[in-house]
């Protein structure tokens, strides 16, 4: 995962980056960075918000934070996603990130 294009911006409370999500895979889990945004696979149907429910358990998992540090600013109805990740800097969310990789591989 090339986790240096990821584009994240700083805010008071935390980060902000795009997640280009897809449904109906066969696992769930965090692919890469296209484009700038994360892009995560999530065996769940995109149906009754579940989908999005799945992502915030995922991100939460991955960057080892609660789901209620993490918000779903744009693109509840759409693919593409605006997430917060609230108490993190960006510099730390990039450790976690790599991390996580470094774990699932």
């Amino acid at each position: 995962m090339e986790l240096a294009s990821l584009k994240l911006v700083e805010t008071s409370d935390g980060v902000r980056f795009e997640v280009r999500a897809k449904p109906r895979a066969y696992k769930s889990r965090l692919m890469g960075v296209v484009d700038g945004e994360l892009q995560v696979a999530l065996t769940v149907a995109p149906v009754d918000g579940k989908a999005n429910k799945a992502l915030m358990h995922l991100l939460a998992g991955a960057l080892g934070v609660g789901k209620r540090d993490i918000s779903l600013l744009r693109g509840a109805t759409g693919r593409l996603k605006l997430v917060e990740v609230r108490g993190l800097s960006a510099e730390v969310l990039r450790e976690r990130l790599a991390q996580d990789k470094a774990q699932r591989t």
